[in-house]
């Protein structure tokens, strides 16, 4: 695994992806707009804490190469950057990261990216293992809670350990393990109906946002990185393809799983939903 890692890195030129900002900044722009993740803090114990607004993000504002690339430029900048930092604040190693996933506006819909989604995943468990330290999920509608009740078996057991269903928005459990500072904007405004939407909250509070420090900072850097690189060439337009290995069978097997699950309640839904307008039109 280790080797088929180090061939990626190499194959893809993965130690320059940091030196390729896409540009123009209103594409940038966009990317963020529509793949929602940031740094929103840090736990008490020092690890970088990313929210991912999976339910929300359309994925629908640049081609799938330019998501691939900026899920990368993320993780790298976190290897590299991010976590180095909290390691030398705390005086230890600080290797891992808290993810906190909101399912807010989670739609059958969602299946349309089922694709990409399998993408970004293989990348991370073939090429940035044991990265994660615990996947909290918050807002989960029904249609999360039935699916996780089919995938949740198919998960190795440390995976599943790494798995924490919050009740609601779980602001008071999040609370347990970090400050009010860190939490993600869409907790923070708990019961204002704002969910993790792009629109909420101001540019330095939402981490979804391009205007947010992290972002900000993140695309500084890569356009600085891009200078030292090639300081006398500009920065080409495109984006950086990377070859996407394939992905283990488990994980094919857990795609497959999502997206049945997803046809079974929608269809079912489906026929509710004709139930009760036949009911109606028929004065029962």
């Amino acid at each position: 695994m280790l080797l088929d890692c180090l061939n990626w890195r190499i194959q893809n030129e993965i130690d320059n992806i940091l030196a390729k900002p896409i540009i123009p900044t209103d594409l940038y722009r966009s990317v963020r707009d529509s793949q929602l993740i940031g740094l929103s803090g840090y736990s008490r114990e020092g690890l970088p804490v990313f929210a991912v607004g999976l339910g929300l993000s359309t994925f629908d504002k640049a081609s799938v190469h330019y998501y691939v690339q900026s899920h990368i430029q993320i993780n790298e900048y976190r290897d590299r950057v991010i976590l180095p930092a909290a390691s030398k604040k705390h005086g230890r190693p600080i290797t891992t990261c808290l993810k906190i996933l909101d399912m807010t506006g989670l739609k059958f819909s969602a299946l349309n990216q089922i694709k990409l989604l399998t993408l970004i995943s293989t990348v991370d468990d073939l090429n940035y293992p044991e990265k994660t330290n615990t996947y909290y999920i918050a807002n989960a509608p029904y249609i999360f809670s039935a699916c996780w009740k089919v995938v949740k078996p198919l998960l190795q057991e440390r995976t599943r350990r790494k798995v924490k269903v919050l009740s609601g928005s779980g602001r008071q459990e999040l609370l347990e393990i970090m400050d009010e500072a860190s939490l993600p904007h869409f907790i923070k405004r708990e019961g204002s109906g704002s969910g993790s939407s792009r629109f909420s909250g101001q540019g330095n509070e939402n981490c979804f946002s391009l205007d947010h420090p992290f972002h900000w900072d993140l695309y500084n850097y890569m356009k600085e990185q891009s200078l030292i690189r090639e300081p006398v060439a500009p920065v080409k337009q495109g984006s950086f393809h990377v070859s996407v290995p394939d992905p283990r069978p488990e994980g094919t097997e857990i795609a497959k799983t999502i997206e049945s699950e997803f046809q079974k309640i929608e269809n079912s839904n489906g026929l509710s939903q004709s139930i009760n307008g036949m009911k109606i039109n028929g004065g029962d």
